[in-house]
């Protein structure tokens, strides 16, 4: 009998470069995310992080390499583009809600518009996202009638209504005021415990501890260290790490 053919991994970048002009912010970048692992990247600022991120569902195109989700390279454009934005959940450090629709509406619109859901199941999936993240009272309310904190987890209930096969985080609580990170954090954190394959750029130490399986650390645009987050945070191996980690848990 043949051994099963082992699932693709959910993320897989290989070989990526990725220059603004002279820059060179990625540098031959590989990385392989298996499907409900959950992924941190910390680094100093203008280490590639967030352009890492924002490669995977080609709102960065790249110069070189090959970036694949769940086995299927990424398309340039058209059609095919879209399919996969669908299946790769994105949330920003911005929430980027519509302000002039109810945080139900905001939640339904890309079912309803990509995925052509009907507009009763698409109301009812987005009033059961909204309860997940906590704010299903805040439904029929505008984005501005919300905190930052209830704005970022809108957002995230509209990203998991396209049913996304991973989800990126880029920082989605750098913007927020300090009261407001710990629940943002704590509905990423249900989903990581929930199996969905995350990529999270963030500056939060205790959610990479806490809620990763996998550190990545970069610097200059290159993958420095790839480890558990007890190793990673107890005996980091380079330079920049050492450096990065005294820097910030001192304070």
């Amino acid at each position: 009998m043949t051994a099963p053919t082992p699932a693709p991994p959910m993320i897989r970048m290989a070989g990526v470069d990725k220059f603004f002009g002279p820059l060179h912010v990625l540098k031959d970048v590989a990385l392989e995310v298996p499907k409900g692992q959950v992924v941190v990247v910390l680094g100093p600022s203008g280490s590639g992080k967030s352009t890492l991120c924002r490669t995977i569902n080609r709102l960065e195109p790249v110069d070189k390499g090959t970036i694949e989700v769940d086995g299927q390279p990424l398309p340039a454009e058209g059609k095919d583009l879209a399919r996969l934005r669908a299946d790769v959940g994105m949330v920003f450090q911005s929430f980027n809600l519509f302000a002039h629709k109810s945080i139900v509406d905001n939640v339904m619109l890309a079912p309803l518009k990509v995925r052509k859901t009907p507009a009763a199941d698409a109301r009812k999936t987005a009033m059961e996202l909204l309860e997940r993240v906590g704010i299903a009272n805040q439904a029929e309310k505008y984005p501005a009638q919300l905190s930052g904190g209830q704005q970022q987890r809108a957002a995230i209930a509209r990203a998991l209504a396209m049913r996304p096969k991973v989800m990126l985080f880029d920082e989605p609580t750098s913007a927020l005021d300090p009261e407001m990170v710990q629940e943002v954090l704590d509905v990423m954190t249900t989903l990581a415990k929930e199996g969905m394959t995350m990529l999270v750029v963030t500056h939060e130490m205790g959610f990479a501890r806490k809620a990763a399986d996998r550190v990545v650390f970069m610097a200059d645009g290159e993958i420095v260290e790839d480890s558990t987050p007890e190793d990673f945070f107890s005996a980091p191996k380079s330079n920049r790490a050492k450096d990065f980690l005294g820097k910030i848990l001192t304070h």
